[in-house]
Parts: structure tokens; sequence; C-alpha cells
């Protein structure tokens, strides 16, 4: 079996980002390593050694939600699109009403939940962090 887990990357607001995930998820953090703690960043900006350069959120008993933050001393930059979704399939159709409500708070609703034509409870939005989210519960 194969487990997949999403890593999402940020410019700078990977810990309140997860912080936020983490009060609508619940559970722990299982690792959170700043950029300042690898060897080698001596020379880097106190903002860019406070960085993120790993963190770790369990949300499911085979997932983890996990992120960096980029550094742009690095050349790295981060491109927000909607080239990937993340799709939460929750246990019942009040999880996946929690879910959308506390994870689109402050964001932009792409599909309210509804009843869908194919069976499903479904929605979709980009959350705050411009992170696109589909939940999606089905009775099946």
């Amino acid at each position: 079996m194969v487990i997949i887990n999403p890593y999402l990357n940020f410019d700078g607001q990977a810990e309140e980002a997860f912080n936020f995930y983490k009060s609508i998820f619940g559970g722990e953090f299982t690792m959170v390593k700043k950029v300042g703690e690898s060897p080698g960043t001596e020379n880097l900006t106190d903002n860019e050694k406070e960085r993120i350069m790993h963190i770790a959120l369990p949300i499911g008993p085979n997932t983890i939600l996990m992120a960096s933050d980029i550094l742009p001393s690095f050349g790295h930059q981060l491109v927000k699109g909607n080239t990937t979704h993340l799709c939460l399939h929750p246990d019942s159709r009040e999880e996946a009403k929690r879910l959308f409500d506390g994870l689109s708070e402050g964001g932009t609703i792409e599909m309210p939940m509804e009843d869908m034509f194919w069976g499903d409870y479904f929605g979709s939005f980009k959350d705050k962090y411009a992170i696109f989210w589909m939940i999606s519960f089905s009775q099946k």
C-alpha cells in the first residue's frame, strides 16, 4: 500500500498556517524544525532563520500534513496557483461541514458544501493561505 502525505510550501507563513490547521484538525505536531537549527545557516537573515524547515501534523490514521517555508536567499520563489487541491474524505456529513466551515474561514469559497448530482456532499475553497481544498463525504 502506498501512503501519500501532502507537502505544502509557504513564504514565511508555515508556522501560522499550521497553527490554524491544528486548531481545525486537533492533534499535536510530530516535528517542528526551524531553518536556523540547521548547520550552514549562520549567514542567513534572522527572518529566514525563523522560517520553518519542516513541520508535520497528523490529520488522520495514515495521513500527515507537512510543510516548509521557502528561502528567498536560496533562490526559492513561491508561486501561488490552483494546480493542487487537498481532498479530504471525512467519516460523516457533520465532520465534512465542520472541516469546510473551519478551513474556509477567511478564504474564498469555490463551491459551497452541497449535495451533488453524483451523490456526495461536496464543497471546495481556497483557504486564507492560498491552499486549495476539497471536502467530500460519501454515504457509500
